[in-house]
C-alpha cells in the first residue's frame, strides 16, 4: 500500500475493506450501502468460483481461498470489499466490524454454524486476531473499528459511511472483549 492513500477525486477512498470476525454483520450492512458504492461480496464470489479457491476443509466446512487467485480476480477493483478476507487486500481504508463474542456465538448458531465453529470464532473475536491483522497490514492510521453489539444494521451502516466518507477517526484498539476469555 502506497502512503497516500488514493481517493475519488473527492477525498473520498477508493478501496475500502469491511472485515470483521463471521458473524459481526459485514454482509447485513454492507447491502445497505449498495445504492451509494459498489459493495463486493468476496465470500459469495470464492464460493462461486472454484478457481478462486484451493480445497475444502471439512472439519471447519469451509472453503480455503487463495488470495493471489482473488487478486487476480478482482483486479483494478474500486468500491467496497466485505470478507473476513477483506482486509488481506491493498485498501485505502479498513473498517473492522467487532461483536461481542457471545452474540456472535449465538448468531453463527442461528445461522447453522456447528458448535466448534460458533465458539472458535468467538475466541478470534476476544482475541482481536482480524483487527490485529488489519493493523499489522495497513496500520492504526488506515483502521476504523466498529462495535455492532446491540446496534441494529441501519446504525452499522451509517457508521460505515461516516468512515468511507471521513466523518470520524481512524480507532483501532478501541473495542475490548477480553472479558469473554
Amino acid at each position: 500500500m502506497s502512503d497516500e492513500p488514493a481517493d475519488a477525486g473527492d477525498g473520498r477512498p477508493t478501496r475500502v475493506a469491511v472485515t470483521g470476525t463471521p458473524g459481526t454483520g459485514k454482509s447485513t450492512a454492507t447491502d445497505l450501502l449498495a445504492d451509494e458504492y459498489d459493495v463486493i461480496h468476496l465470500n459469495e464470489r470464492i464460493k462461486g468460483d472454484e478457481s478462486l479457491w484451493t480445497e475444502r476443509d471439512a472439519d471447519r466446512d469451509t472453503l480455503v481461498a487463495d488470495l493471489d487467485a482473488v487478486r487476480e480476480h478482482l483486479g483494478d477493483w474500486t468500491g467496497v470489499l466485505d470478507s473476513h478476507l477483506a482486509h488481506r487486500f491493498d485498501v485505502d481504508r479498513v473498517v473492522v466490524l467487532r461483536c461481542h463474542p457471545e452474540a456472535i456465538e449465538a448468531r453463527l448458531r442461528e445461522r447453522g454454524e456447528s458448535a466448534a465453529t460458533a465458539e472458535e470464532n468467538a475466541e478470534s473475536e476476544a482475541l482481536d486476531v482480524i483487527l490485529s491483522e488489519a493493523v499489522a497490514e495497513h496500520g492504526t492510521e488506515s483502521v476504523y473499528e466498529i462495535d455492532t453489539t446491540g446496534r441494529d444494521p441501519e446504525a452499522v451502516a451509517d457508521a460505515i459511511r461516516a468512515a468511507i466518507e471521513g466523518e470520524r477517526e481512524p480507532s483501532a484498539g478501541t473495542v475490548d472483549f477480553m472479558d469473554y476469555i
